[in-house]
This record gives C-alpha cells, sequence and structure tokens, in this order.
C-alpha cells in the first residue's frame, strides 16, 4: 500500500531530525509519497501567518502528518502554538496526545539505580480543549485595575472519550490507570474530571484505578515511577507530566509523541517532544532518535506495525551498541550518522 505522508519540519533542529526520520521511514518502507511544506515560524516573519489560512484543507487528505518542531527567535511561542498546532490538532480531532516514556537501552536515566523496567509509562493526554481555552482576554491594559481572564473548558464528550481511550490504553498493558487531578484547589473543573474518571472505571473492573493531585504525581514520576504505567491528565497537566517524565528516562531527545485522532477519518500528526534548538540547528549535533521514534509511532498508527517494530528494535539496538551517538548521549557522531545507523540497522530487520 503507498501512502501520502506530509511533512512540516518547522524550524531549528526539526528540519534537521525530520529528514533521517523520513530516510528511515525509507528504509523500512519503500514508495511513501512524501510532501513537504514550509510552515514555520520562520515562514511567520516572511508573511505574518504560520500557515496558509486554507491549511488544514491542503493536508486533509493525506495520510498522516509528521510534524518538525517549532519555534525561533523572535516569535512568542504562543504564536507558533496557535498559528499551527492548536489549529492542526482540533481541525483533525486529534483529541488524544499520546506520549510514551521509557527508558532506552544505552540510556541513563536521571534518577539514581533506575532500569527500564522501573521506567516504561504512557501519558494520555487531553488535547483539544481543559486549560488551552482561547476564551478570556486582556481588559483595562495599561491601568491600575488591568486584570486577565484565562477560561478552561472540561466538556463532557472531551472529559469521558479521552479518560476512556486511556483506560483502553491501561487494559491492553498492566491494567494501571493514574488520573492527574488538582481537585482540592479547582473548585469546578477537577471534580468534574474526577466524577468522570468513577463513571467510566465502573466499565472496567478489570484496571486498577487512582488519581492523584498532580503535585503528587509528579513527585511520584521522580520518587516512584515503577508504580505508575498509565497516566491520563489534562490538556496542561498532561503537557508538564510528559516533559517531566521524559527528562528522567534520558532527556526530550528520546521523546516521541502522536496527536492522534481515534477515528482515523483524518490524518493523525506525529512529533518529537523537544523543541526547535534554534542555537544548535545545521550544526549536525542534534539527536533525531525522537523524532524516529514519533515516525515509528506513526507506521503503527497506520496499520505497518512490522515496520513500526524495525525502527523501534533498530533504535534500541544502535543505541545499546554506543558506537555510533550524538553529543547529547556522550558519542561524537554527527545527526546524519547516527539517523544512517538506525535505518541501516531498520533495513536488514526488514530482510
Amino acid at each position: 500500500m503507498t501512502y501520502r505522508i506530509a511533512t512540516i519540519p518547522g524550524d531549528g533542529i526539526g528540519v534537521d531530525v525530520t529528514a533521517e526520520a523520513v530516510a528511515v521511514v525509507d528504509a523500512v518502507l519503500p514508495g511513501v509519497e512524501w510532501t513537504a511544506f514550509d510552515w514555520s515560524c520562520e515562514n511567520y516573519l516572511r508573511t505574518g501567518a504560520m500557515m496558509p489560512s486554507d491549511g488544514p484543507e491542503r493536508l486533509a487528505g493525506f495520510d498522516a502528518i509528521l510534524l518538525g518542531a517549532v519555534g525561533f527567535p523572535g516569535v512568542p511561542d504562543h504564536i507558533s502554538l496557535w498559528g499551527l498546532l492548536i489549529p492542526l490538532r482540533r481541525a483533525f480531532g486529534q483529541y488524544v496526545n499520546l506520549r510514551p516514556v521509557r527508558l532506552l537501552p544505552g540510556t541513563e536515566s536521571a534518577l539514581r539505580d533506575r532500569t527500564a523496567a522501573d521506567l516504561d509509562i504512557l501519558i494520555v493526554r487531553e488535547n483539544s480543549e481543559g486549560e488551552y481555552s482561547e476564551i478570556g482576554g486582556r481588559h483595562n491594559p495599561g491601568r491600575p485595575d488591568e486584570f486577565v481572564l484565562q477560561e478552561s473548558v472540561f466538556t463532557r464528550v472531551g472529559c469521558e472519550r479521552i479518560i476512556r481511550y486511556a483506560f483502553d490504553r491501561a487494559r491492553d498493558r498492566g491494567r494501571r490507570l493514574c488520573s492527574a487531578t488538582k481537585s482540592n484547589g479547582l473548585i469546578h473543573s477537577m471534580p468534574y474530571w474526577d466524577s468522570i474518571v468513577d463513571e467510566v472505571a465502573a466499565d472496567y473492573p478489570d484496571v486498577t484505578v487512582r488519581s492523584m493531585h498532580v503535585d503528587a504525581l509528579a513527585a511520584e514520576i521522580v520518587l516512584h515511577p515503577d508504580r505508575l504505567d498509565v497516566i491520563v491528565g489534562s490538556n496542561l497537566f498532561g503537557d508538564i507530566l510528559s516533559d517531566l517524565a521524559a527528562a528522567v528516562t534520558g532527556g526530550l531527545g528520546l521523546a516521541p509523541s502522536g496527536n492522534i485522532n481515534p477515528a482515523r477519518d483524518t490524518p493523525s500528526m506525529f512529533e518529537a517532544v523537544h523543541g526547535s534548538a534554534p542555537d544548535i540547528a545545521g550544526q549536525g549535533i542534534a539527536n533525531p532518535v525522537a523524532q524516529i521514534l514519533a515516525a515509528a509511532m506513526m507506521l503503527d498508527h497506520l496499520g505497518e506495525s512490522a515496520a513500526a517494530a524495525a525502527i523501534d528494535a533498530a533504535v534500541c539496538a544502535v543505541l545499546e551498541e554506543g558506537r555510533v551517538l550524538t553529543p547529547d548521549l556522550g558519542g561524537t557522531a554527527t545527526t546524519s550518522e547516527l539517523g544512517k545507523a538506525i535505518a541501516s540497522r531498520a533495513a536488514e530487520s526488514m530482510g
């Protein structure tokens, strides 16, 4: 089967690592039709827009989207987020942000004496509403009584579908689910979230579920990560917890993510968790592993499980051997050298 996949390399090292991810996919699945879109912060500085107004329409016919990192000096982060990522996530119903976090072979955790058996967590983040809302505004600007109002939106549909998705993933894994809450401080949204967790839990008697205040859960990730399997959280809580979890398992350079439309009637979008790191862009030292693993997630979503598994196994093998590593991993290899090593190993395993 031939797939049409859109790439948005973005800014900085997003361009560097996306090129390697594309090459790795080509090594295990020849014939993919790639189309690149130059939508980025640099494009914003040239044109005043991160992407054209008909950007979602241009992407709608693709099977998937591989997104690089966005961010560039002089462009505020909220411009890149609300000018590209959030519009695409919402236009395509990508209400699941899926972030697998694990300690890869050959890498070390920031946590002392922790092994791969201790660090294997799947974070399911609500991706379409919650705290990331446009409702609100800045009022009385420049006056002594100036204030800002920022509203959160928690709908029954939005909460129930992400919580149910997380329960399904927990059923597939270790049958343990932890819900991130803050019901002792957020008087409306979090008690509502908690109530829906309880409702959905009744349909999953085989899954052990607990709720933890998000600050206590952050401490749990650091102190007792082995007690965690699947975490479900709101847009903001899931975002923060997944970055923390990635940091303790070797860094953001190893962490992939997927913006998933479970209905599969529009393209899902896959990306590394890390940013654009413009200070090292084009120097050939960026770690492409996170973007390569994001591409593997993309193939798995498309039903190409063998190709996805080959990429994952190749990443693990190359990292464990330790001969071809980028500087952040303690080596001297370039971005391209690490990408080629992974592509070659993946192609061999596909026969």
